[in-house]
């Protein structure tokens, strides 16, 4: 949480506390994968097939020693055919609290694209000021 000073008042604000994943979309999915195997190193789970191979990189959460936290890495099949001059990266900030974040969003009129749940945790979708798509996670645990 930062603190910023507004009006003369110190305003308390939530902040992101995390990268929760990196995608990757491409115009052959399986393909990207099996190079970044065979250049990285990274063992890319099959998530479903033709589609989505992933990994996840586990780490000790800083405040919580005894909890595993982890950051996704995944390549995406692009459902439309991308030019060789743009690509789409989307990264996952991770959030504590998703609802009290995005009030936080719309009171300074960023406008909530899509919101969703999973049995894993909360997502919302925003844009940058440039068009660019991010992508906001709580995890359930």
């Amino acid at each position: 949480m930062t603190r910023n000073v507004i009006g003369g008042r110190i305003e308390k604000r939530i902040s992101v506390d995390g990268i929760g994943g990196v995608f990757i979309y491409a115009n052959d999915a399986k393909t990207l994968s099996n190079w970044y195997a065979l250049h990285f190193g990274l063992r890319l789970e099959t998530y479903e097939e033709g589609k989505v191979y992933g990994t996840e990189f586990k780490y000790r959460s800083l405040s919580d020693s005894s909890k595993v936290d982890s950051t996704v890495f995944s390549i995406t099949q692009s459902k439309v055919s991308l030019p060789p001059e743009r690509r789409e990266c989307v990264i996952n900030y991770r959030v504590r609290d998703l609802p009290a974040f995005l009030e936080q969003l719309r009171a300074d009129g960023i406008e909530i694209e899509k919101t969703e749940d999973f049995d894993y945790g909360r997502f919302a979708w925003i844009k940058d000021p440039e068009g660019n798509r991010i992508e906001l996670y709580q995890p359930l645990s």
